[in-house]
């Protein structure tokens, strides 16, 4: 049989049956799982890389100081080779303080609240303590800056959440607020900065327990302050 000129043939027709809307709808889904699906092992098999290179990392800063170190130390511990480090660190500035933001940060942070801080906090001394050669090596170098600052910015932030419960309802000086907040978070991040510096002669729990007890003051001093005096 011939088929008419200006006829569509039956391939024409299955072809046009299958660009529907459903179809390419389902299609577009099928490409979009297999794109995300393939991200997400790729993000995975960067961090277990990343995790290698830091572990290694860690080891040799057991042994000798940071300023010695080099990347062919790193990579040679690491069995790896320089451009897999370079593809996923800068440097070795900055595999230090994707350290600090991976082990003690963001385990911190995440999910933290005015009623779980001081157990989280325990999690991260016990976490320090397991790694104490690095951690004591770390923070005396210039780049402990970094740690400093961002384990002063957690407990502010955590302090500023307890003044912000203990105030409601009342009109306070801002200025105020910021200054005790500050003062506080100073003197609780120092002592555990002092604590990982001196060699971390006291035990995760035992720091727990004088953070909290400073917190208590503050709270106390707080409500004293800001209170008693209305």
């Amino acid at each position: 049989m011939i088929t008419p000129k200006n006829s569509p043939s039956d391939s024409a027709i299955l072809l046009r049956k299958l660009l529907t809307v459903e179809f390419l709808k389902n299609l577009c889904y099928d490409i979009l799982v297999d794109i995300n699906v393939s991200g997400e092992k790729i993000m995975a098999e960067s961090s277990v890389t990343k995790k290698a290179i830091a572990d290694g990392f860690k080891k040799i800063m057991t042994k000798r100081s940071f300023e010695k170190i080099t990347i062919a130390d790193i990579t040679s511990e690491c069995g790896l080779n320089r451009q897999t480090f370079y593809y996923h660190f800068q440097d070795k500035y900055e595999l230090l303080n994707w350290i600090f933001y991976t082990d003690v940060i963001m385990p911190l942070t995440d999910g933290l609240t005015i009623e779980n801080w001081s157990e989280k906090l325990l999690k991260i001394l016990l976490i320090i303590k397991d790694n104490a050669k690095f951690y004591t090596n770390a923070i005396n170098t210039p780049y402990g800056d970094e740690f400093r600052d961002y384990f002063l910015k957690v407990i502010t932030k955590v302090l500023d959440d307890i003044l912000g419960q203990l105030t409601q309802g009342y009109s306070v000086n801002e200025p105020d607020i910021q200054f005790l907040s500050e003062f506080f978070a100073y003197g609780i991040s120092g002592s555990v900065i002092k604590w990982i510096q001196t060699g971390m002669k006291e035990s995760p729990e035992e720091i727990s327990v004088h953070m909290k007890n400073l917190v208590n003051d503050f709270k106390s001093f707080a409500v004293t302050r800001y209170f008693t005096e209305k």
